[in-house]
């Protein structure tokens, strides 16, 4: 059990990557809380594994992150993996657009991690991992303007805070993701105006030939929320089949 004895927040875990990452952590020994803004389908991973903790919460609400953490005395870990891929280049974001982006993908991240950082220093150790992306500041992907823009943005949020916070005892990581296939990605795909040739193109794109699957991205994140990468802070750990090469 790679995980005893620790409590875990995961964030966006009702699918895809943090539902994932929430049943590997349940399965290594964490007590877990699985948030999300879907109760219905946090509903699901209780039926999965009943030992998983579940609450409703909009990482982006100050006053419901803040009720949330005042619940809660001991927290181990933050595994935050809220975020939202918009389509398209500059010029077909507009104002809202953009500043939803940024809502969704930097300031629940900095939300979620302000609000626990305090009660992670009292106890000089605390653990936050973060999900980030491929198509970043590591690769311009077309199409992907604000999301690779605040994905960027986090890379730096992850750097920044550990090396803030390194002698506090606090790790901070960053997982970038290529292509995972989840439900949230197969929304994508149906919006196309032809899905099939979508799914095709997606995959041709792929220099492994296939996409990833969530489990393995939960597997990357078992490792940073363990001890056995106590000496791993800082860092953004691609796991693209590749396609940064």
């Amino acid at each position: 059990m790679r995980l005893q004895n620790k409590k875990i927040i995961v964030t966006a875990a009702a699918q895809g990557i943090g539902k994932a990452t929430a049943l590997k952590f349940a399965s290594e020994g964490a007590s877990v809380i699985a948030t999300d803004i879907n109760e219905q389908k946090l509903e699901e991973i209780k039926s999965l594994d009943p030992s998983i903790e579940i609450a409703k919460l909009d990482s982006t609400n100050k006053e419901e992150v803040e009720n949330f953490y005042n619940k809660i005395d001991n927290i181990d870990i933050l595994f935050h993996a809220v975020g939202f891929v918009h389509h398209g280049a500059l010029l077909d974001c507009d104002i809202d657009e953009f500043h939803n982006s940024i809502n969704i993908n930097i300031f629940s991240a900095y939300l979620m991690t302000h609000t626990v950082l305090p009660k992670m220093l009292k106890k000089k150790k605390g653990n936050i991992v973060i999900v980030s992306s491929a198509a970043s500041s590591v690769k311009g992907v077309p199409n992907r303007f604000i999301y690779a823009t605040t994905k960027a943005a986090l890379n730096g949020f992850v750097k920044s805070v550990a090396a803030d916070y390194i002698k506090d005892g606090i790790r901070c990581n960053a997982i970038l993701p290529g292509t995972v296939e989840t439900p949230s990605w197969e929304g994508r795909v149906q919006m196309a105006d032809d899905p099939e040739q979508a799914r095709k193109d997606f995959i041709a794109r792929q220099a492994m030939g296939r996409l990833a699957q969530p489990e393995e991205i939960a597997s990357m994140a078992l490792y940073l929320a363990s001890d056995e990468s106590d000496f791993v802070t800082g860092t953004l750990n691609l796991i693209d089949g590749g396609w940064t090469l």
